[in-house]
């Protein structure tokens, strides 16, 4: 019997670890007066699909207000689509990967597609602190993965940090990742 008490006392670690993660990912720091319950599902499915359960899917929704401040009908100036702001080329791309991608006009399916094209992103970046990996993608996701493959290159890394690339980039794209940022509380 005494041999049990280790096992229990992991076991409650356990759970308390999951209901405090459950507890953080649900009350995350994010500017609360920017955000609404739209989409959270679709944000939630998709982040939990292509990043996995314990992924603050928060992310994916500030790279959504910073897009398109939440609004699925948005169209840019250079033919960007809804909440995530795809290209139709970039969700054609997608859509071949994923036929069952509907529309990219359709929030559910353009909030799946552009969660699909940061986990592409992401996976560029094997050997980046996990961290400096999205910041990395969010950069990639708005500037080009080439603009942020030349400033490794100029860096000469293969893993590189996003304050070292951030002075290569655009200023739209400081600001797009900072914008993230501030929406997360980071």
């Amino acid at each position: 019997m005494p041999a049990m008490l280790p096992d229990r006392i992991f076991l409650l670690f356990i759970t308390l670890f999951c209901i405090s993660t459950v507890f953080a990912l649900n009350n995350h720091p994010v500017d609360s007066d920017k955000w609404t319950d739209e989409y959270d599902r679709h944000f939630r499915k998709y982040s939990k699909r292509y990043f996995g359960p314990l992924f603050d899917w928060h992310w994916f929704k500030a790279q959504a207000i910073a897009e398109s401040n939440l609004n699925a009908d948005a169209v840019s100036h250079v033919g960007a689509i809804g909440l995530m702001q795809l290209m139709p080329d970039t969700f054609k791309e997608i859509t071949d990967k994923n036929p069952h991608f509907a529309e990219v006009d359709q929030p559910r399916w353009n909030i799946a597609a552009g969660i699909y094209y940061d986990r592409l992103l992401y996976r560029k970046f094997p050997t980046t602190p996990e961290q400096d990996r999205l910041y990395l993608a969010l950069a990639s996701y708005n500037a080009g993965y080439g603009r942020i493959l030349n400033a490794s290159r100029k860096l000469q890394t293969d893993a590189p940090l996003w304050q070292q690339v951030k002075p290569y980039m655009p200023r739209e794209t400081r600001d797009y990742v900072s914008r993230i940022k501030t929406l997360m509380g980071v």
